[in-house]
């Protein structure tokens, strides 16, 4: 069976050689390139399943690259970022990533969150198999930018901020059944969304948020229980919520309200909680 392919899109010789030998440990055939263009063509000739694209490179920018790739391919796009800024991550995810990392970071988080990924359905039908990572032993942490290229002596925690108790995880299991609120219809098993009739188009992340919110009728969905469903985290989820996570969350939530139309301060379909998450309006 041939190997699964990525493509790894960074303008940092070391980073680059260090995701690609991450990704080859993963079980992956990588091919590499130095800017956006080449890259694109890239995903053009290989048809990979995963692509990481930094953010910061000179000519096409890293968001630019994620809307001409994800233009040509249903690959899962992983946006790589030496800022945590939340302009960084609502553009990020609004060019049609799928997820996003802060440098410094360690690899094996990029190997959970790549897992993760590839256990969830890809947007159009795929020939691609996707079979969980083996274990492999950490890489060294990935250089900042700033730090001259130098490895951090030190490992980068997430900051435990929020703690919850909601609806059971259990019982936010799904079906492959259609689910419609206030003219908006999801169809589990075809991916679709339709607003009044019309295809709504959304991100794997957006359609599933939305398909977790819809399903719980009007019980509230933490942000921690969100983030634990995109990580594809099965039985209760951890107790705690990183701001990482937390930042993504907010932005899916925002991007998917934006593509619906709905206004925050007055809701159709989905009501925030402050301080725990969100549920569907009555």
């Amino acid at each position: 069976m041939a190997e699964d392919v990525a493509v790894v899109i960074e303008d940092g010789e070391d980073i680059r050689e260090l995701l690609a030998q991450v990704l080859t440990q993963g079980g992956f055939e990588v091919y590499s390139a130095a800017d956006g263009a080449s890259g694109v063509e890239l995903v053009r000739a290989h048809d990979p399943i995963v692509v990481t694209i930094d953010v910061n490179m000179p000519g096409i920018d890293g968001f630019e690259t994620a809307r001409q790739v994800r233009a040509i391919s249903t690959a899962y796009i992983v946006m790589i970022t030496a800022r945590g800024d939340e302009i960084d991550t609502l553009v990020g995810l609004q060019t049609g990533a799928d997820d996003y990392i802060v440098k410094p970071f360690r690899p094996r988080e990029l190997r959970a969150r790549i897992e993760a990924m590839m256990r969830r359905p890809r947007v159009i039908a795929s020939t691609h198999p996707s079979p969980p990572l083996p274990p492999v032993a950490e890489a060294e942490r990935v250089p900042h930018p700033a730090s001259g290229g130098g490895a951090s002596p030190t490992a980068t925690m997430p900051a435990p901020v929020e703690q919850v108790s909601s609806v059971p995880w259990s019982e936010l299991e799904h079906e492959d059944s259609a689910l419609e609120h206030r003219g908006l219809r999801l169809e589990s098993g075809a991916r679709v969304v339709e607003l009044d009739g019309a295809e709504v188009e959304l991100t794997r992340s957006e359609f599933d948020i939305l398909r977790m919110l819809l399903s719980s009728g009007r019980r509230v969905v933490s942000k921690m229980q969100l983030a634990g469903m995109l990580r594809g985290e099965r039985g209760e989820p951890d107790h705690y919520l990183s701001e990482h996570d937390a930042r993504a969350i907010e932005v899916h939530v925002a991007n998917l309200r934006r593509k619906l139309g709905e206004s925050p301060s007055d809701p159709r379909w989905i009501e925030t909680v402050r301080g725990v998450g969100y549920r569907r309006t009555s």
